[in-house]
Order: C-alpha cells, then sequence, then structure tokens
C-alpha cells in the first residue's frame, strides 16, 4: 500500500507560490500578446492582398504543426544565445522566462488566429456593407462594427484556449524554469516525496482548470439563451 506522507508540503508553499506566479506570469504575457498578434495575422488572412495571405497562412500552419515543446526548446537554446552574442547580456533565469513568453506568444497567436478569423467570418456580412454604406471605411467598420460582434461569438473558445495555455505552461521544465510544476517536482525530489507534490500539483492544476471551464460553461449556458 502507497504510504503518503504530505508533510513537505506546508514549508514548501512560499517557494509553489513563487512558481505559480512565474506560471501566471507566462499565461498572462503569453495570451495579452498571442491576442494582439493572432488578431493581425487573422486579419491578414481574410486580407484582399495576396501576399498577406500566404504569410499569415504559412505562419499559421507552421506553429500548429509543430509541438510546443519542441518551439520551446528552440527558444531555449536560440534566444539567450542571441542576447547573449549581440547584446551582451548573460544567460540567466531571466533571459529563460523572457524566452519562455516569446515561445508561447508565438506559438498560441496561431491558435488565437484561426479562432478570430472564425469569429469574424461567423458576422454576417451585411454587417460590413451596411457600415461601408453609412461612409465608414472597411477598416472601422471591421472595428467598430465586425470585431466587437465577432468577440461575443469567440470569447468563450479565447477562454478556453487561455486554459489550455495555462495547462501547457508546465512544459517550461524543458527550459529549467521553476514554474508551479517545476517547483513542486524540485520539492518533491528534494524530500524524497516526489508522489505527493505531484499529486498536489495537479490537484491544484484540476481545480483552476475546472473552475475556470465552469466559467465558460456558464457564458455559453447565457449566450445560448
Amino acid at each position: 500500500m502507497l504510504d503518503l506522507d504530505w508533510s513537505s508540503i506546508p514549508g514548501a508553499l512560499p517557494f509553489l507560490w513563487a512558481g505559480m506566479v512565474t506560471t501566471l506570469e507566462i499565461t498572462c504575457v503569453a495570451i495579452a500578446a498571442g491576442l494582439a498578434w493572432g488578431t493581425l495575422l487573422a486579419l491578414a488572412r481574410l486580407s484582399t492582398y495576396k501576399a498577406l495571405r500566404i504569410f499569415a497562412s504559412a505562419y499559421v500552419n507552421l506553429f500548429r504543426s509543430i509541438p510546443l515543446v519542441m518551439v520551446l526548446l528552440w527558444f531555449f537554446l536560440v534566444v539567450p544565445a542571441l542576447l547573449e552574442s549581440l547584446l551582451g547580456i548573460p544567460r540567466s533565469a531571466d533571459t529563460r522566462l523572457y524566452s519562455a513568453m516569446l515561445a508561447f506568444a508565438l506559438f498560441e497567436a496561431a491558435f488565437y488566429a484561426e479562432i478570430i478569423r472564425a469569429g469574424v467570418m461567423s458576422v454576417p456580412g451585411g454587417q460590413m456593407a451596411a457600415a461601408c454604406a453609412l461612409g465608414l471605411s472597411r477598416g472601422s467598420a471591421l472595428r467598430l462594427v465586425v470585431l466587437p460582434q465577432a468577440l461575443r461569438n469567440m470569447l468563450p473558445l479565447l477562454l478556453t484556449q487561455g486554459i489550455i495555455l495555462f495547462q501547457d505552461t508546465s512544459l517550461v521544465y524543458v527550459s529549467a524554469l521553476a514554474d508551479f510544476f517545476g517547483a513542486a517536482y524540485k520539492v518533491g525530489d528534494r524530500d524524497g516525496r516526489l508522489v505527493e507534490l505531484l499529486l498536489f500539483a495537479g490537484a491544484v492544476y484540476f481545480l483552476l482548470c475546472f473552475s475556470a471551464s465552469l466559467l465558460v460553461r456558464r457564458m455559453r449556458q447565457q449566450r445560448g439563451r
């Protein structure tokens, strides 16, 4: 029978909290930057300019076809080396953190782009025509009329993708960052209580993600009314 000892957890809470802060920092920065870049990619895919459509399509297909852990390894190996060689910035935990943020933002932007593109396409074409007939430019009509309506349609999917991103941040262990999962692993390995710490980390991830999923479900139910 498995003998579980949870005594290591109370003393490790400050270290685990610091790891959770790192996880939330990566998640929030990746969501904000990914949404901004993803919106531009979505608009480029809907553009009348062929070059923009080709570039955005190639970007989205590339990042959606590569495992996230491989992207994280690329940025972990390449970005700190570039910062050190070009700007003389030595490798540190900060450069690993910035590399992870950049990797997640660029990777998630490909998924956000498809969600936003689908949201824009879900708005009836007559909305754009009516806005242009009232004297708005195509860009203004898109920004003021189409995107606000599309946001209502795609908000649950955007939140769901944010939950997935929060879960995926545990992959930063490949760059030796002490995120929440990494902190739990280190404490468990140090104290010989790896099973207990990983079970605790899994319970925390479950509670946070399940609560967020309930929020998304409620939003969908309210939209359906």
